[in-house]
């Protein structure tokens, strides 16, 4: 056997092969971008190819190329060298049709998957002392330029952009179902206990997207209605067909004053939550398999049913958890009113809960967010980076149907029935 073979180990070929499969990458990345530019300008000037002077010359041309630069990757400084366009004449006769690249901005230099890497990090519970620590780790020696002054200068553009949505106007959107709750946090310098109010939001079309967020006094009724005021204001007129919250009094009242034709439907998992906690913990898993037999039930009679075997249960040993579920018993069933498909999405709040797990799991870390205003930033921009991945309800078609104020009976349209029977 040849010497320098048999000194050749596994992790030595191991790791020379991750170094090999990293070029490999790198190269790749490298030729698809440049590829990418090549294309666009190619494109662009394919699209103006009739366009041409008195003399018969087209007034867009391709003129050499730039200098070259490095664009900062997950693979690295990937190196481009972007195709220059002569469009001189073109923007004199064609006012507005000037080539601007969509791939490669004029100032671009970091990938943007970079620039959500370092929100997603930040919202992960890094601190701000730790990102070259964390980004060198993840990019190697070529994240210089991501240091932790990146942090703050993102912050500030994060606030930016959070008051410029809070102007987006709402006059042309519909929406159909909301989900609302506050998040508390402890935050630094208070004395007040930080409320984070959130209303999500599914339109017309099955969407999803963030509707509202901003800080409250606790989750009183005036900080809710100053919070639906605003989107009244900005154009949202009709309120949605059914609103999905706790029983926090706060919403509910400012609800039924700002939107009082909306339908009420309390949260199965936060009452759930309060009716165990009001009892010993030896009947805490009959009681919960009750409770599921309740909002789980094929249609509301069985529901219902369910609703007094629980009643009759626990009355006379444990009034307080009686009293719980009582309270809500009719806010509690009025998902049966809605199309069976939506009612995974309707009984609960948990497409609020289960984006905002992130922001209580990076405070818990950190022992605080800092001051209000980066509570609310960071609770705004963790949301809005999780709207990107959140997907429409099932059925979406049926929203139509719901905003129109049509009738269904345990799920299904009435005029269904009626054709059935």
């Amino acid at each position: 056997m040849n010497k320098s073979n048999s000194q050749f180990t596994p992790i030595q070929e191991k790791n020379d092969f991750s170094r090999s499969l990293e070029e490999i990458l790198h190269q790749g990345a490298t030729q698809l971008l440049q590829l990418a530019v090549e294309a666009e300008v190619d494109s662009f000037i394919e699209k103006f190819k009739v366009a041409v002077d008195d003399n018969g010359h087209r007034l867009a041309v391709r003129n050499g190329y730039h200098k070259e630069r490095d664009i900062l990757s997950s693979l690295g400084p990937v190196t481009v060298k972007q195709p220059r366009v002569d469009d001189r004449k073109l923007r004199e006769r064609y006012p507005g049709q000037e080539f601007s690249s969509t791939i490669l901005p004029k100032y671009l230099r970091r990938a943007p998957s970079l620039d959500n890497l370092v929100p997603a990090l930040y919202l992960k519970g890094i601190s701000t002392q730790d990102f070259p620590t964390a980004l060198k780790a993840i990019l190697g020696d070529d994240a210089k330029n991501l240091s932790s002054n990146t942090v703050v200068r993102l912050k500030q553009t994060w606030l930016a952009e959070y008051d410029q949505w809070c102007k987006r106007d709402l006059s042309q959107k519909k929406y159909v179902y909301i989900w609302a709750d506050g998040i508390y946090f402890n935050v630094r310098c208070d004395d007040t206990t930080s409320c984070i109010l959130i209303i999500l939001a599914a339109d017309d079309k099955g969407n999803k997207e963030l509707l509202a967020v901003s800080d409250g006094f606790r989750e009183s009724k005036q900080s809710w209605i100053e919070m639906l005021l605003e989107l009244k204001s900005r154009g949202l007129m009709i309120g949605p067909s059914l609103a999905v919250a706790d029983g926090a009094l706060g919403f509910w009242a400012a609800l039924r004053e700002i939107y009082p034709d909306t339908t009420e439907q309390r949260c199965w998992v936060h009452k759930t939550a309060n009716i165990l906690d009001k009892l010993p913990k030896g009947v805490q898993g009959k009681a919960k398999k009750m409770i599921h037999n309740m909002y789980l039930a094929e249609n509301k009679k069985s529901a219902l049913a369910a609703y007094h075997l629980f009643i009759e249960s626990f009355k006379d040993k444990y009034p307080k958890a009686v009293h719980c579920l009582e309270k809500d018993g009719d806010e509690l069933f009025t998902f049966y009113n809605f199309p069976a498909a939506h009612w995974q999405h309707i009984r609960t709040t948990n497409p609020i809960e289960s984006t905002f797990a992130t922001v209580r799991l990076r405070t818990k870390r950190t022992k605080g967010c800092g001051s209000r205003e980066a509570t609310l930033m960071m609770v705004f921009k963790l949301a809005k980076e999780a709207q990107k991945r959140w997907r429409k309800l099932r059925s979406f078609s049926l929203m139509a149907s719901v905003l129109a104020g049509d009738t269904y009976i345990d799920g299904v349209l009435e005029t269904e029935l009626k054709k059935a029977a």
